[in-house]
């Protein structure tokens, strides 16, 4: 199995988590709403933005990092296995597990209960 592969599975499974976080977030947000306790709407676009800005400072920290430690030979890739398109030294598929986090990270904190709630 090449990284590309591992990563095609690996993020697919990641946005799928992210997409069924928002829609019950979502759910949860309207019927908080409707029930009068809270009066603030969510703000999906605000909440986007800081998504892909968290992952634009990330994925260049990941570049900078990646290139140490595959420069310093810390961390090998087998040739076979890549793609072969590179930043730096470091292979575009390093960069998957940046993007699974920064998705999977906040969708995993709108599933969990508030501190109130628990």
């Amino acid at each position: 199995m090449t990284y590309l592969w591992l990563n095609v599975v690996f993020l697919a499974a990641v946005f799928v988590f992210w997409a069924v976080a928002m829609a019950v977030h979502g759910r949860r947000a309207r019927r908080r709403i409707a029930s009068g306790e809270v009066t603030t709407t969510p703000r999906p676009r605000r909440r986007l933005a800081a998504l892909f800005l968290t992952l634009a400072v990330l994925l260049v920290l990941t570049a900078i990092f990646d290139n140490v430690i595959v420069g310093l030979g810390i961390v090998g890739y087998d040739e076979a296995k890549i793609l072969g398109v590179l930043v730096g030294v470091a292979p575009l598929e390093d960069f998957a597990y940046t993007v699974a986090a920064v998705f999977a990270l906040p969708a995993l904190w709108m599933l969990l209960p508030a501190r109130a709630q628990r």
